[in-house]
């Protein structure tokens, strides 16, 4: 047998330490990695920002990883904000909420909601469901509370006493309301009275549009009482000078936000009453930055008493047909005109009207229109006069009508040079 020599010892000895340096080293490696995907052991301040993000049913199966998370599952602050999905399978494509999740909510959870919404189907069933819920939310104090129809609106076909029972619950145990969305529910005037009793220090925004069962008188007391009230939305039925006056008064906080829905359900039996130009004028000096919308539904035959002298109208959308008349009105009533939208007009060619409200809508910043007829000559002397103000240009292609001036390939080149930025029609509406 050969002898080692000393030096071949010492090779073999520094190879050993070597090897057993770099084992050390991958097991603190992998030590580290190991401390630093313990999940389980995240704090939970972290686990639940995460689980905000998160579905619900994600969430739920999240919190049956280990304990901590499901500890985090439970915290007050992950159930404050909530939405109910109540939809049939025979009606709706859409997916609900499980119907044990809601029993679990309300028996662990109900008094930790505060911003809580119901979003229905067209089915008078889910509609029930969503009233059931809210009768017994007898334990929360809600902040907003926002029912929304994803279709036909079939809180309309429940019995109005259900529905307001189920409502009032609400209304009596929150006391801190400060947004409320009731569109196209059978809400009366002698449950608005109980909105007031119990949320007129805190109501801010109230949107109700399309409730049958409400009065004038109804939505005055309202704006009497809640004195914060910023923004509100509901049917020209329920506009009246007193109630411009009310939110006129020095109590009252400057109105943000005014939305009027100007419906006719039945061609030529709808009377549309007026609205005295000194009530638009005191409303506008106590609230003189309120936006203004207003959305027309009408038939040509009943915009007569409308657009008669100045409105502060800021945004108007025009869902049906309006005629050359009632948009050269616009252009002479509407000096605080933002956005204008209309959706048809007829085969007769919008030149001067257009003309018109660029010269003297001064704050016009987006404009929409769909089944039209502008001369190509006309809406680049329009663009010329708004110049680079107008920030939404949706024009479609159909409307505009070559002249001896420019074709279609050429328009768009000019629209572009005097916007600043290039600009072509639209292929499909996109307002």
């Amino acid at each position: 047998m050969m002898k080692r020599s000393g030096k071949d010892i010492g090779v073999i000895k520094t190879s050993s330490e070597e090897d057993s340096r770099e084992q050390s080293k991958k097991r603190r490696t992998t030590n580290e990695h190991s401390q630093a995907c313990d999940w389980g052991n995240l704090l939970q301040d972290i686990i639940l920002h995460i689980f905000k993000y998160l579905p619900l049913l994600d969430r739920a199966h999240a919190s049956q990883v280990c304990r901590n998370w499901n500890q985090v599952f439970h915290m007050p602050d992950l159930w404050r904000c909530f939405e109910f999905e109540l939809n049939q399978p025979a009606t709706s494509y859409l997916k609900a909420t499980h119907p044990e999740l809601i029993k679990q909510i309300i028996k662990k959870h109900s008094n930790h909601l505060q911003y809580v919404s119901f979003k229905v189907d067209s089915s008078k069933e889910s509609a029930e469901a969503a009233c059931d819920i809210l009768s017994q939310l007898v334990n929360c104090s809600l902040k907003t509370l926002g029912l929304i129809s994803t279709a036909r609106p079939s809180f309309m076909d429940l019995p109005k006493s259900h529905f307001i029972s189920a409502l009032t619950v609400v209304f009596v145990n929150s006391k801190s309301l400060s947004s409320l969305k009731i569109d196209d529910t059978p809400v009366d005037d002698p449950s608005l009275k109980v909105l007031v009793a119990n949320n007129s220090d805190t109501l801010k925004l109230l949107k109700m549009s399309s409730c049958p069962h409400v009065s004038p008188a109804g939505i005055l007391c309202v704006a009497d009482q809640c004195h914060g009230l910023r923004e509100l939305a509901l049917n020209y039925h329920l506009l009246s000078d007193e109630l411009l006056l009310a939110l006129s008064s020095e109590k009252h906080v400057r109105l943000e936000h005014l939305r009027i829905d100007v419906v006719s359900e039945n061609p030529g039996q709808t009377h549309f009453h007026t609205i005295q130009k000194s009530s638009w004028d005191a409303f506008v000096r106590h609230s003189p930055k309120v936006n203004l919308v207003m959305y027309f539904f009408l038939y040509e035959e009943e915009f007569d008493p409308f657009f008669r002298y100045e409105i502060p109208a800021t945004h108007l959308y025009f869902g049906r047909s309006v005629s050359k008349d009632v948009l050269g009105r616009v252009g002479m009533t509407c000096p605080r005109l933002v956005e204008l939208v209309v959706c048809a007009n007829g085969l007769r060619p919008l030149d001067e009207e257009l003309i018109r409200i660029a010269e003297r809508c001064k704050n016009l910043s987006a404009i929409g229109l769909g089944e039209c007829e502008v001369s190509c000559s006309a809406f680049v002397e329009f663009v010329k006069l708004c110049g680079g103000r107008l920030s939404q240009l949706s024009i479609m292609e159909e409307v505009l009508i070559p002249d001896q001036k420019y074709s279609l390939e050429q328009i768009h080149w000019e629209v572009s040079k005097h916007l600043g930025r290039v600009w072509f029609p639209d292929m499909m509406p996109t307002w």
